[in-house]
């Protein structure tokens, strides 16, 4: 049965490895925790529809490696992203001090509108925290992004980071700021109704497949 859908969003999962990032893809997709704990070799990638101001969303999500050595692969992936969630560890204040590598990259080769979001993931480990909420959230007002902390292992946050992007990314769309039709947008049309303005509900349908910071370019810390 083929997927019925309004439109088509390309999103990317990037930030430091060992943030949390493929356990966030496994929960928001398989409403599940990932307990292997190995590291994503070049991507994963995985899709859900999902409803979103009346209209049914395809996510498709590249979950990019956060190793240095897939650094080269990973970045062809950020060519006509829509929207991006942006992560770091909120134990691992490393993860935290190399934010803006990762955000200058997403900036510079994705769309050039990429709606970004910033993911404090692991944040039922409190006992470990190296990041406070307010770090995050300064983080994020100082660059524009929007911010949530999640728990890929309890599902806290995980569906509304998704649903939070996928929202301002619509909001674009219906005012004009973003055309589906423009090339690199990270956006397409699924059915007719939805380049007429007509929405439909969303199914459940879902898949998955395996396959000190240095602030240049813009970011402030």
């Amino acid at each position: 049965m083929s997927e019925s859908y309004d439109y088509l969003f390309k999103f990317l999962i990037i930030g430091r490895a060992d943030c949390g990032k493929s356990c966030l893809l496994h929960q928001f997709i398989d409403n599940k925790f990932k307990e292997d704990r190995s590291h994503t070799i070049g991507v994963e990638f995985g899709s859900r529809i999902v409803t979103v101001g009346g209209k049914s969303i395809k996510l498709q999500i590249w979950d990019t490696a956060g190793q240095e050595r897939f650094r080269s692969v990973t970045r062809s992936y950020y060519r006509g992203a829509a929207g991006a969630l942006l992560v770091y560890d909120t134990t691992s204040r490393d993860s935290f001090n190399v934010l803006c590598n990762w955000l200058n990259d997403a900036r510079t080769l994705a769309s050039q509108n990429i709606c970004i979001l910033l993911v404090g993931n692991k944040k039922d480990l409190e006992e470990e925290r190296e990041v406070t909420f307010l770090e995050g959230s300064n983080f994020a007002q100082e660059n524009e992004l929007i911010f949530l902390e999640t728990s890929a292992k309890t599902g806290e946050n995980v569906e509304e980071a998704f649903l939070k992007c996928s929202k301002t990314i619509l909001a674009k769309i219906e005012t004009g700021e973003l055309d589906p039709e423009r090339i690199g947008s990270g956006i397409q049309y699924g059915d007719a109704s939805a380049r007429n303005g007509a929405g439909t509900l969303a199914s459940g349908q879902q898949s998955r497949s395996r396959f000190r910071p240095d602030c240049s370019g813009g970011c402030r810390s």
